[in-house]
């Protein structure tokens, strides 16, 4: 039975780290929720996912680079999808309040 969860619960406290938590997974497909306050990608760090990634920033502000030198600015309702190694970093996530993604990741 489908049990009735909120993508705002249960913020964790500690957000020393950017929080990774798994929501569903499938053939293919991995769905989960970003937490993150004030975090940014390790210096020189980029994602090369070998899948696509759809995005949904649904609470804060983040301002996202890519390897050709495109900066998108996220604010609480857009959305963008990254294909597949598309090569891109988090350059900040706002330190106001929570930054909140879903995240997600398909073939």
């Amino acid at each position: 039975m489908a049990e009735l969860d909120n993508i705002f619960k249960n913020l964790p406290r500690d957000l020393s780290d950017e929080v990774f938590q798994s929501i569903a997974t499938g053939s293919g497909v991995k769905i989960e929720r970003i937490i993150s306050k004030g975090h940014a990608s390790p210096a020189g760090y980029w994602y090369d996912q070998a899948q696509h990634e759809w995005v949904m920033l649904l609470a804060g502000e983040a301002m996202l680079a890519f390897e050709s030198g495109r900066e998108q600015h996220l604010k609480a309702g857009d959305y963008l999808n990254i294909p597949a190694h598309s090569k891109h970093r988090v350059l900040w996530t706002s330190a106001e309040c929570e930054t909140i993604w879903l995240a997600v990741h398909y073939d």
